[in-house]
C-alpha cells in the first residue's frame, strides 16, 4: 500500500518486488536505458557539484600567480577562508530556492536553468582581475551547484527502480570524484604553463576555471531532450505522458503488469496526498498564484508541524551535518596546505600528492555504485564513518609527534608519508561511503507532495555545514593543530553512531512505501486510512494479480485478478 497501510505489506508491492529485476551491476544492465540517462544527468555533479569549490579552487589558491594577482585574499587565512567558503553560502540559498522550481518548472528544467547560472559564475571568475570577482563569480556559481546537488538525485531518484535507485542516485557521486580527480590533475598540469614561481602564467589557474564550461554546457544541452519525471507528470495531472515515460524506461509495453502496477502506486501515492490537501486547505486549490503560493508555504510548515515529516527534515538535515562534519572538504579544499604541513615540501610534491587524494575517491566510489543496492545503506555509512574517524585519529598521533621535526631527517619524513597515506585512506572511506550514501538516503525518504521542498532542506543542511567548514578550517589549521583532525575524528564516530542507532534501512523500498517504513501508518486518522483504502480500491491497487496458485492461507486461488487502472 502507498502512503501507509493498514497492516502488512500491500499485495502490489510484494508482486512488484517478484517482477522486479536483480540489483547491482546486473540491475544496472537490466535497466540500461535508465542507467544511461542517470548517467547524463549526474554530469551535473562533473560540471558543477564540487569540481570547482573541491577540485580545481583547493589547488588554484595555492598557484603564485593567483596569489600575485589576489594579493590578501590568499594570504590572509581568514580572508581565504572566505575565498572558499562564499561558493557553499551561495549553494544554501541555491538549494533553498530549487524546492519550488523543482516541483513548478520540473526536474530537467530546473536542472538546466541551474546550469545558465553556473556558467555565467564560472565566466565571471575566469575573467576576475580583483578579488570581488571572485567572490561574486563563486556566489554565483554557487546558486548553480546547490541547485544540481539537490535536482540531479531527485530526478535519477524518481525515474529509477527500487532495485537500482541506489546505485543510480550513487552515479552523481562518482561523477563529483571523477570530477575532482580531474581537476586535481589539471591543476598539476597548468601549474607549470609559464614556468613555476614568478615566471607562472595567470593561464595557470584562469584555464582549470574556464574548463568547467564544458560538461556544464554539454549538460545543458541535453537535459532538454531527457523524459520527465514520471512522479513529477502524475503530479502534474499528466497520466498519460507518465505512463508513456515508465513504459520507454522499463522497456516493456505500456500494459505490461510491471509498469502498470508501478504507475498505480505513484498514482495512488498523489491522490491520497492531493486529498489530504483539499481536505486541510480547500481555500487554496485555485490554480492563482496567491493560492499556489500559499499551498507552497503550508507545505514547508509542514515539514515542520507533522511530527512524521518533521522526523524525516532531522534525518536528512543530521545526515548531511554528519557528512561535511567528517571533515572531508576540509580535506579536499585545503590538501596541498595539509600536505605540505605533513613534511612534504614544494607546491609540486603537494599537488601530487593531492591528486591521488582524487583517484582515491574516485576508485572507492565505484564499488558504492554497484553494491549499495545489495549491502545496503546503513552498514556502508556506519562502516565508512568508523574507518574515517580511524584515519583522522591516526593523522592527529603522528601530526602531534613528528610535525615540528619530520623535515628534519628522511626517517622522520616517512611519517609524514604515512599520514599521507592515512589521508588517502580517508578519501576512500569518504569515497564508498558518505559521499554517495547520504544523497541517496536524502533523495528517498520524502512522501512526493513536499519530496522537493523537504529534499531542498536537507541538501541546504549540506550547503551550510559546508561554508562553515571551508570559513573555521584554515584557522583551525592555524590555531590548533593537530587538533583539527582529533575535532573531525569525533565528528566522523557521531555521524556513525546515528546512522546505526536512529535511521532505517531504506534499501528497496520503494518511494511510496517509504510511509510505512517511517511509522507513518500509526500516525494517519481514521478517515485519512479510509480515504487511501477508497485510493487503493478506485485504483484496483489493492488486489494482487496471480494465476493459479495457493495464497497466503493455504488456500487455492481460483481464478487471475487483474490490475486495472
Amino acid at each position: 500500500m502507498v502512503g501507509g497501510s493498514t497492516g502488512n505489506s500491500p499485495l502490489s508491492a510484494r508482486r512488484r518486488k517478484a517482477l522486479a529485476g536483480a540489483s547491482g551491476w546486473a540491475g544496472l544492465v537490466h535497466n540500461r536505458k535508465v542507467f544511461s540517462i542517470a548517467v547524463f544527468a549526474s554530469l551535473g555533479g562533473l560540471a558543477s557539484a564540487d569540481i570547482l569549490s573541491q577540485g580545481v579552487f583547493s589547488s588554484v589558491v595555492d598557484m603564485y600567480s593567483f596569489d600575485q594577482r589576489m594579493g590578501t585574499a590568499v594570504s590572509d587565512s581568514n580572508k581565504k577562508g572566505w575565498l572558499v567558503a562564499i561558493l557553499e553560502l551561495g549553494a544554501w540559498f541555491g538549494v533553498l530556492m530549487t524546492g519550488y522550481f523543482a516541483d513548478k518548472l520540473s526536474r530537467k528544467y530546473t536542472i538546466f536553468l541551474a546550469v545558465l547560472v553556473f556558467c555565467v559564475g564560472v565566466i565571471v571568475q575566469t575573467a576576475a582581475q580583483k578579488p570581488s570577482s571572485i567572490y561574486g563569480g563563486r556566489f554565483v556559481t554557487g546558486l548553480g551547484i546547490g541547485s544540481t546537488s539537490m535536482a540531479v538525485p531527485l530526478y535519477n531518484a524518481e525515474l529509477a527502480p527500487p532495485e537500482v535507485r541506489g546505485s543510480l542516485v550513487a552515479l552523481q557521486q562518482l561523477a563529483i570524484t571523477f570530477g575532482i580527480m580531474v581537476s586535481f590533475w589539471i591543476d598539476y598540469g597548468t601549474n607549470y604553463i609559464g614556468g613555476t614561481g614568478a615566471g607562472q602564467s595567470e593561464a595557470a589557474w584562469r584555464l582549470p576555471l574556464a574548463l568547467q564550461l564544458v560538461p556544464a554546457i554539454i549538460l545543458g544541452c541535453g537535459i532538454l531532450f531527457m523524459p520527465f519525471s514520471p512522479r513529477w507528470l502524475v503530479n502534474q495531472g499528466r497520466d498519460d505522458d507518465a505512463l508513456t515515460v515508465l513504459s520507454n524506461l522499463r522497456g516493456l509495453p505500456k500494459d505490461d503488469e510491471l509498469v502498470r502496477i508501478e504507475f498505480l502506486e505513484i498514482k495512488a501515492q498523489y491522490l491520497f496526498e492531493k486529498e489530504i490537501s483539499e481536505a486541510k486547505f480547500p481555500q487554496y486549490q485555485d490554480p492563482s498564484f496567491i493560492s499556489q503560493f500559499r499551498l507552497g508555504l503550508h507545505g514547508y510548515l509542514s515539514l515542520i508541524l507533522d511530527r512524521n515529516l518533521l522526523w524525516r527534515v532531522a534525518v536528512g538535515s543530521l545526515t548531511m551535518f554528519f557528512q561535511q562534519w567528517t571533515g572531508v572538504n576540509a580535506i579536499l579544499y585545503y590538501a596541498p596546505s595539509i600536505f605540505e604541513s605533513l613534511g612534504l615540501t614544494g607546491n609540486t610534491t603537494s599537488l601530487l600528492a593531492t591528486g591521488v587524494v582524487g583517484i582515491a575517491m574516485f576508485l572507492a566510489t565505484i564499488p558504492a555504485v554497484l553494491f549499495i543496492d545489495q549491502l545496503g545503506r546503513k552498514p556502508v555509512l556506519v562502516s565508512g564513518a568508523f574507518l574515517m574517524a580511524a584515519c583522522h585519529i591516526v593523522v592527529a598521533i603522528l601530526t602531534s609527534i613528528f610535525h615540528d621535526i619530520w623535515p628534519s631527517f628522511i626517517a622522520i619524513s616517512a611519517a609524514g608519508w604515512v599520514a599521507c597515506a592515512f589521508v588517502w585512506i580517508f578519501a576512500m572511506a569518504f569515497g564508498y561511503s558518505w559521499g554517495p550514501c547520504a544523497w541517496i538516503i536524502v533523495a528517498e525518504i520524502f512522501p512526493l507532495s513536499v519530496r522537493g521542498k523537504g529534499l531542498s532542506i536537507a541538501a541546504s543542511s549540506n550547503w551550510m555545514n559546508n561554508f562553515i567548514v571551508g570559513q573555521v578550517t584554515p584557522s583551525m589549521l592555524t590555531h590548533i593543530g593537530y587538533g583539527t583532525f582529533v575535532f573531525f575524528g569525533i565528528f566522523s564516530f557521531l555521524g556513525g553512531c546515528f546512522i546505526l542507532f536512529l535511521v532505517p534501512e531504506t534499501k528497496g523500498v520503494s518511494l511510496e512505501e517509504m510511509e510505512e517504513l517511517f511509522g507513518n501508518t500509526t500516525n494517519l486518522a481514521v478517515e485519512d486510512l479510509r480515504r487511501l483504502e477508497d485510493i487503493h480500491r478506485r485504483l484496483s491497487l489493492s488486489i494482487e494479480p496471480v494465476d493459479e496458485k495457493h495464497d497466503e492461507e493455504g488456500g487455492k486461488v481460483s481464478h487471475e485478478e487483474k490490475v486495472e487502472e
